[in-house]
């Protein structure tokens, strides 16, 4: 690539001329082609966060056992005995959608290297992904794709696949959302940070080869594309899970010494973030000596050493005269391993190749300084009142449709191609509200939830944003855990137009306030902007806004989590929580009534957070034997869960309404449990003024009232719940 830098090649990085007039100020002169690739890539949408820090602080991330917040590879929480959990969610969208195996695999190997960067062993995954029309040309490769990749990779690096959440809508057919997370156990006393620090200190490379796959990721995940995006192909990375796991081990092993004095794994932007977060966080300089960087291709420069993406890639600054200790180390493990040169007190990045300087940066331009923009938005008009709904003509017909349409059938022909029991510690395995996992060697538990309804978020984004933090509040509390905090993934559109950037601030004013409310703390996260196809006219066609929220429980007692099975003839089932009957925004609207209209259900955080308490402590007291939360599809639908969970039916009780609102509303703050003490469940809500109502009895194999108007028996439910993702994968498994 020449040096001479004209405004296309400026174009071409992703860099506007407002920007570029930044980096020749920084730099008090026009840059070399390697200073303008560091530029573009720490200054993308994806490393900087331009367009959404000055939002994003307005997050709670604070908590007395939070240990660490944003800002970190991962986030942080005190889960007791000297134990933390670390853990964070990320977004592999553009790459997915390119290269779906590819684009997933590494998504689940970059977000396991955030989390044992900071000393923890990952012991769980979850994913979060969002499809386009199931009939769409190009979904059945998608989805073959991003399944094989997900369990191809966490299965063969050891980490089990627990849980997540799939949807299916029009908006994601030009722009999936593959969103991953990784949970990890670390000892409080041995957790690790990124900040470089001791002028002289070595610093190390470790783990693959650079090679020239992934040059760009980083702007390319900050851009829209159209949707023949062959050419981007290149800038998809390739990932090996067998090195992941190699990496993994030789990093715990190292750091059971003293011998490292920061870490950072090399995720988007490959060595240049690395290098560049790990001088600024330590307020340092880097020298670097490219001739040293283990490469696995010929001639590669060091614009492509810095830029590249290659996988299972960790850089380390060493306490001085540990490096032999650490090589031997990496080469048992047979990892690369090569000293690239020394912390120094220059606040610059320099590189050097060949004997000369390929590069020579003031390191407070690239990361403190970036830009940071307010962009103009405009809040999401109110939706008008739904108005009238014709009443169902059938609701065990609208019953059976719903169970078997995309966004609620059964996903077990996806998580049965993820090893979600390797470990031994899984005690909920995914079709329940969360994951729970054991903490290796003790009574605790973690559970483990990701959640959010995008077509709320579309409706009204501040309701949205509340109603996903509540939701995953209600599924961490409905097996019994305590809720600790939250990590999120903010998958949006082009920032730049006022009404995506709207839908953006409100989903963080309502996150915000649900947060404060629920002591529900945001720790980490990610930011996924761009994610719009460009039309033939030039317009884009945006995602639903989809702010993704993963949040972790503690359970004291694993053994006393619970499930959403019936487990007994004859229980009674009671419903917690007040029922209007909102049908705004619902899966029944759509899918039956083929209208996505009005507000969605409001979120009464008080409400959220009584409930909540309420449900755990009947939990930890053994006095119901089942819970679910009752969110898409209605009252109805959580009932037919539970059902098939247990493999019982249930005889609805003669005064329970039968209208579509109450049925199908998805009324929020609501839990269905189940009890051999109907007596002793009144009085504890009585007591504590939470809302009870009678449901009806377990019992049969079918999904009945005493009046026989409504009648499903459970083989015909199962069916129907089975057969939406075998039928349309054609039974078989196609690796994209």
């Amino acid at each position: 690539m020449t040096d001479s830098i004209t405004p296309e090649i400026v174009a071409e990085h992703g860099l506007s001329q407002e920007e570029y007039a930044r980096v020749l100020h920084a730099m008090g002169r026009e840059p070399n082609i390697t200073e303008l690739g560091i530029f573009s890539v720490m200054w993308s949408e994806h490393c900087s966060y331009k367009s959404s820090r000055i939002h994003l602080k307005k997050l709670p991330t604070q908590a007395p056992w939070v240990i660490q917040g944003p800002g970190e590879n991962a986030g942080v929480v005190d889960i007791g005995d000297g134990q933390a959990a670390i853990f964070k969610m990320e977004s592999h969208n553009h790459p997915s959608y390119i290269e779906p195996y590819q684009g997933a695999a590494t998504g689940v190997g970059g977000i396991l290297r955030d989390v044992f960067t900071m000393g923890a062993r990952p012991v769980a995954n979850l994913n979060a992904l969002r499809f386009g029309r199931p009939d769409h040309p190009k979904m059945r490769h998608l989805i073959s794709g991003v399944v094989s990749g997900i369990g191809g990779y966490g299965n063969c690096v050891g980490v089990p696949t627990v849980g997540g959440e799939v949807n299916f809508h029009r908006a994601y057919d030009g722009n999936i959302l593959v969103n991953a997370m990784t949970v990890g156990i670390a000892e409080t006393d041995k957790i690790f940070y990124s900040a470089a620090a001791g002028i002289g200190n070595p610093v190390v490379y470790v783990g693959s080869k650079t090679g020239r796959d992934g040059i760009h990721g980083a702007t390319m995940a900050s851009a829209d594309f159209s949707e023949d995006s062959e050419e981007k192909r290149p800038t998809v990375q390739v990932g090996d899970p067998f090195t992941e796991k190699l990496l993994i081990e030789a990093c715990l092993e190292l750091m059971g010494s003293d011998a490292i004095v920061a870490i950072q794994d090399m995720g988007a932007a490959g060595l240049t973030s690395s290098s560049v977060e790990m001088a600024s966080k330590g307020g340092v300089g880097l020298e670097l000596d490219m001739n040293a960087v283990p490469c696995r291709e010929e001639g590669m420069t060091p614009y492509e050493m810095m830029l590249s993406e290659s996988q299972e890639r960790m850089l380390m600054v060493l306490k001085p005269g540990r490096e032999a200790e650490a090589e031997a180390i990496f080469r048992k493990w047979e990892l690369d391993f090569a000293v690239i040169g020394k912390v120094t007190d220059t606040g610059h990045l320099v590189l050097r190749w060949n004997g000369e300087i390929a590069a020579d940066i003031p390191l407070a331009p690239l990361a403190d300084d970036a830009p940071c923009y307010d962009r103009p938005w405009v809040p999401t008009p109110q939706p008008a009142p739904l108005g009238a709904v014709a009443e169902s003509a059938d609701p065990a017909a609208d019953l059976l449709a719903l169970m078997a349409s995309p966004d609620l059938a059964s996903r077990r022909w996806i998580w049965e191609q993820y090893d979600h029991m390797v470990g031994a510690d899984t005690v909920q395995r995914p079709g329940g509200d969360a994951a729970v996992v054991r903490v290796h060697g003790t009574a605790k538990g973690l559970a483990i939830a990701t959640d959010v309804t995008p077509r709320y978020c579309f409706a009204d984004p501040v309701e949205g944003g509340r109603q996903a933090i509540a939701e995953c509040y209600r599924n961490l509390s409905a097996v019994g855990a305590t809720p600790l905090a939250t990590t999120d993934c903010m998958n949006f559109g082009n920032p730049q137009r006022p009404e995506i950037m709207g839908q953006f601030v409100g989903c963080i004013e309502g996150m915000a306030e649900a947060c404060s409310a629920l002591d529900f703390p945001i720790v980490s996260g990610n930011v996924s902007l761009y994610n719009e196809t460009k039309n033939e006219d030039g317009s884009g066609s945006a995602i639903l806004p989809t702010p993704a929220i993963g949040g972790i429980g503690l359970l004291q007692d694993w053994s006393k989590s619970a499930t959403i099975a019936f487990k007994g003839e004859g229980e009674a089932i009671y419903l917690i929580g007040e029922t209007k009957g909102h049908l705004g925004q619902s899966l029944w609207l759509r899918e039956i009534a083929g209208r996505e209209a009005g507000p969605p259900p409001p979120v009464d955080l008080a409400v959220e957070k009584r409930n909540g308490a309420f449900v755990r402590g009947l939990i930890g007291e053994g006095a119901v034997s089942a819970v679910h939360d009752v969110s898409d599809g209605g009252l109805i639908v959580a009932l037919a869960e539970m059902a098939l969970a247990g493999g019982l039916g249930a005889m609805l009780d003669a005064d329970l309404p039968r209208s579509a609102a109450f049925l199908f509303g998805e009324d929020q703050g609501r839990y269905l449990v189940t009890t051999r003490d109907s007596e002793a469940l009144q009085h504890a809500a009585a007591a504590a003024g939470v809302p009870l109502s009678f449901v009806g009895t377990i019992g049969g194999d079918a999904l009945a009232d005493e009046d026989g108007r409504l009648h499903l028996p459970l083989a015909r439910l199962r069916d129907a719940h089975e057969g939406f993702f075998p039928s349309l994968m054609g039974g078989e498994l196609t690796v994209a």
